[in-house]
């Protein structure tokens, strides 16, 4: 379903955690790995589409399994094709991973990405707060170790319930 969103640069896909050249079968076999994650509730996929079989950009919410970090999520995996860029893609999928975070108990999210990309402007712009950049984070599609921004959002407040502890 979303396998050519992880392709990188043919498809015209942006994201550092996928190294080029990444084919098809690649790009399958990423995604059917998150399969068992799906399933199990630790992760949500978001694809949006352009038209059935064009996916324009996903994005991915990521869920712990611990007890007393039920409140958080990490979202990640945000990616938009090129061609799509300047249509708010960059800002509906995380927009609809917030909800459903919230609409789940959590209340604080985090996410990284690489230091000085639109990327970072757009986060903050979204209401996502820096809280530091860490060299040599994570490769560029190229192989280069980038530094990377980590940031937070806070959806809302309180402690952890009883009942979802």
């Amino acid at each position: 379903m979303t396998a050519a969103t992880a392709r990188h640069p043919r498809s015209g896909i942006s994201s550092r955690r996928v190294l080029a050249p990444l084919g098809r079968a690649e790009a399958v076999a990423w995604w059917r790995e998150r399969s068992g994650a799906v399933a199990a509730g630790r992760l949500a996929v978001w694809a949006a589409y352009e038209e059935p079989g064009r996916v324009l950009g996903t994005v991915s919410l990521a869920l712990p399994d611990k007890p007393n970090s039920v409140h958080r999520a990490e979202l990640v995996m945000l990616m938009v094709h090129r061609a799509a860029r300047g249509r708010g893609l960059g800002r509906r999928p995380p927009a609809v991973a917030e909800e459903a975070a919230a609409a789940r108990g959590v209340t604080l999210l985090r996410l990284d990405t690489e230091t000085g990309r639109p990327a970072e402007r757009l986060h903050r712009s979204a209401g996502w707060v820096p809280v530091g950049a860490i060299p040599d984070y994570a490769a560029d599609p190229a192989g280069v170790l980038r530094p990377t921004t980590i940031h937070y959002k806070r959806l809302g407040t309180g402690a952890i319930s009883p009942a979802t502890r």
